[in-house]
């Protein structure tokens, strides 16, 4: 059986050798280079054809976000970011290589974790990650789709005739890119409040939502426990914080440390089946791009309470996992590409509009 393939880039000599003596450890793992600087890594990208890429952010005269965008556009590799995550700064450019198509991310070694742990770790994120199916430069295939003549859709927003309250969106690997295209294609007065349930776990989560208000036309921010749900015509989107399911509960954003759905807290599958008790009809509803199933069997339950239910379809998927999980048992009622999942959403708040003005 061939070896898998890993390119690793860290400008730190001690810390790239360390992770070269970890990989190598493992058997079905193969040194193909090392790199110190972002342009040196881009040749060997383009010279050796790894199959994989751990990849530091901070990077000389190339960063870790402008390899990502080269890889991604030019030699598509899978790419797990292998970073700290106790610099804001440093989590910002994390964000960034995530939207620009780096496909996970592994904290680096804080020196505490318990013998092995931490080596067990990356051998097991490096090997997920090369199985990912990476697409070309997202940005761009995106750029393509939307000069695409012909493309305009109208679109059927639910089961029946109830007006949408609330919009959920779930998603995972991928699923950073996937919501800046969304929310950077929505009006700034979107009327109709969105929660957001994203895998991005602690640490790699605490500044999620800031990064993404500085990208978005709407604010973003977390959710606290006990707020009230944002009122129609309140334009924001709502996460929930890494480590605490979101539910809609009496009117009410709470927060729990409920266990683990599919090994994810917050998870997707316990929002929307909150929402598909608590608003029902009145919900939109959207799976996105991520690997596994949390969010199928949610967004099944919503479709059946009437919801209008949208999955991400495999084209524009960086993982059509979780997506592919709901569309099998029939939980989409539309299944759309990327570029027209914001209009999809701004259909459904034009009939919100429309029906005031009646």
């Amino acid at each position: 059986m061939s070896r898998t393939r890993v390119l690793v880039v860290d400008d730190s000599l001690t810390a790239r050798k360390y992770l070269i003596d970890v990989l190598r450890s493992d058997s079905e793992l193969e040194i193909a280079g090392e790199a110190a600087d972002g342009k040196h890594a881009i040749e060997l990208c383009r010279s050796l054809r790894p199959d994989v890429i751990t990849l530091d952010m901070m990077l000389p005269i190339m960063s870790g976000v402008a390899v990502t965008e080269y890889v991604m556009a030019y030699c598509p590799t899978p790419i797990l970011i292998v970073s700290a995550s106790t610099n804001r700064g440093e989590l910002y450019k994390t964000y960034d290589a995530l939207a620009a198509g780096a496909v996970d991310v592994f904290e680096k070694p804080l020196g505490n974790d318990p013998n092995g742990v931490w080596e067990r770790g990356l051998v097991s994120s490096v090997k997920m990650a090369s199985r990912i199916r990476v697409i070309t430069h997202i940005r761009g295939r995106l750029a393509t789709l939307r000069q695409t003549p012909g493309r305009e859709t109208s679109f059927e927003t639910s089961d029946d005739s109830a007006c949408k309250r609330v919009i959920a969106i779930g998603g995972s690997t991928g699923g950073p890119a996937a919501i800046v295209e969304i929310l950077r294609n929505l009006p700034s007065g979107f009327p109709i409040p969105i929660l957001l349930v994203i895998h991005i776990g602690d640490p790699f989560g605490a500044a999620f939502a800031e990064w993404l208000d500085g990208l978005s036309p709407l604010p973003v921010r977390y959710a606290k426990d006990g707020e009230m749900l944002p009122a129609l015509g309140e334009p924001g989107m709502v996460l929930a914080p890494p480590g605490s399911h979101l539910v809609v509960d009496r009117g009410n954003l709470r927060l729990t440390r409920d266990p683990e759905r599919y090994s994810c807290r917050p998870s997707v599958d316990v929002l929307f089946e909150s929402l598909a008790k608590e608003l029902g009809n009145q919900t939109a509803a959207c799976l996105l791009t991520g690997m596994g199933r949390d969010g199928a069997a949610g967004l099944l339950a919503l479709r059946h309470a009437g919801s209008f239910t949208i999955a991400q379809d495999e084209a524009t998927s960086v993982i059509f996992g979780m997506p592919k999980e709901a569309i099998q048992i029939g939980a989409a009622l539309r299944v759309l590409p990327l570029d027209q999942i914001a209009p999809a959403l701004v259909a459904v708040a034009s009939e919100v509009d429309s029906r005031k003005n009646h």
